[in-house]
């Protein structure tokens, strides 16, 4: 037994001898494994910090390609000192007028407003026949800026300038001319609230004519931009605006500014707009006022009266090639608001009262595109006024009118230009009456 339990014990220890040297080549195979993938973790570490200092090294990468017209002008805002959310846009026009006048019946003088644009009360009356004068300007050109910001709730708000050069002589002829800027539109907005100079709210500049000269139908249109404050809410708005009363003098003479008015004018409007076109309706209301001492002959004169007056007008689309504008005013006491005050609001007696000029006045368009490019327009203004001739005597302006035609070329967009021909009248009480004929070319590109 001890002689087996021998040889087993024996047997045991030489097995344990002969697998020594296996369990230590296992040990050195797990150890060249280990270092290896040590190896490999180095070299790949090695290898990201190569590319992260590649990509540090290489320029960045070119923003996304953004649509046509949607390109940044610059990468930080214009308007620093305005809330987020705000937009700025620019605007405006290049125009050029060239234009040759003949008056049949007097003078245009020289430097008349109405050398530059038609005037209907300055259409010259009653005299010989005078040569063809030729002028040139380009101070109709105008800019403007806008500022709009809509806030996360929807609220919106933002403010307008505009300006023109139709302000007064700077420079001659001679050398330099010059204009002082002047202020066309100046106004701010919050949500449904206006505040500041912009077009009277009695007036739809939607259904103004396209036409050469700067105003076109100034005979028949309402055209007045001053300080208001407004309410819009959709189709309707109503508005506040500067008052100012132009008197015929008793016995007659030219018009004197009043503005003694203690109300402002009131101007309702309400509006449609659809594929078919628009169309509009507007109302009126004024308090015509005169406070003066008495000046030489003049007798003092304190009054106040109310003036009535309202307006239909708008756009009726025909076809895809024609379309018709077209206006109607009508009431007392709206000559400062119809073709650049043709005549007075009121007349005075000559103790001092006051007696509002009725009136009426309109304009008819018709517009045809005979193709993409080109496009012409006929167009024929009127108003005529019930002067008291006992109080304004018969030299006042009994109507104007007048009858134009154009063409226009487009041979890109925003580009215009054009030509236009019109014939002009004027005619006095007394039956005196004058007529006055315009060609003019112009060039316009909008921005």
């Amino acid at each position: 037994m001890k002689k087996y339990l021998g040889l087993r014990l024996s047997a045991l220890s030489l097995g344990c001898l002969m697998a020594l040297p296996g369990i230590a080549m296992a040990d050195e195979a797990r150890e060249q494994a280990l270092e290896q993938r040590i190896n490999d973790l180095e070299a790949q570490l090695q290898q990201l910090a190569s590319e992260i200092r590649a990509q540090r090294a290489a320029p960045a990468a070119a923003p996304a390609a953004l649509p046509a017209g949607k390109l940044p002008i610059q990468l930080t805002t214009l308007t620093p000192g305005s809330p987020s959310g705000t937009t700025l846009k620019v605007g405006g026009f290049v125009k050029a007028d060239f234009m040759v006048t003949k008056a049949h019946d007097g003078m245009l003088a020289d430097g008349a407003t109405g050398r530059a644009l038609y005037i209907p009360g300055q259409t010259p009356v009653g005299g010989n026949s005078s040569d063809a004068v030729y002028d040139a300007h380009a101070k109709f050109s105008r800019f403007n800026v806008g500022i709009d910001t809509v806030t996360e709730g929807g609220d919106k708000a933002g403010a307008f300038l505009e300006m023109d050069f139709f302000g007064n002589a700077l420079g001659t002829q001679t050398s330099t001319n010059t204009y002082g800027v002047t202020v066309r539109h100046a106004y701010a907005y919050w949500n449904h609230w206006l505040a500041g100079q912009t077009w009277s709210n009695f007036m739809d500049t939607s259904a103004l004519p396209d036409t050469v000269d700067f105003i076109g139908p100034t005979d028949g249109v309402i055209f007045v931009r001053q300080a208001q404050v407004r309410y819009t809410n959709g189709g309707f708005s109503a508005a506040l605006e500067n008052p100012e009363t132009l008197i015929i003098p008793n016995g007659g003479g030219g018009g004197v500014a009043s503005d003694r008015g203690a109300l402002p004018d009131l101007t309702l409007r309400y509006g449609w707009k659809g594929d078919w076109g628009s169309f509009g309706v507007g109302a009126l209301l004024r308090s015509l006022e005169i406070d003066r001492a008495a000046s030489g002959t003049v007798a003092a004169a304190n009054d106040s009266e109310g003036a009535f007056a309202f307006t239909v007008g708008g756009k009726w689309v025909l076809g895809a090639h024609d379309d018709l504008r077209y206006q109607v005013t009508a009431g007392d006491g709206l000559s400062r608001y119809v073709g650049l005050a043709v005549t007075g609001d009121t007349a005075v007696s000559a103790d001092g009262n006051l007696d509002a000029i009725g009136g009426f006045a309109g304009y008819l368009a018709w517009r045809h595109a005979w193709s993409p490019k080109l496009r012409s327009n006929l167009v024929f203004a009127r108003s005529q006024y019930d002067n008291p001739i006992d109080l304004t005597g018969t030299a006042v302006n009994k109507s104007v009118q007048s009858f134009r035609v154009n063409l226009f070329y487009s041979p890109m967009p925003k580009l215009d230009v054009g030509v236009e021909l019109m014939r002009a009248n004027r005619e006095l009480e007394s039956g005196v009456d004058g007529s006055l004929t315009r060609l003019q070319f112009t060039t316009k590109y909008s921005f």
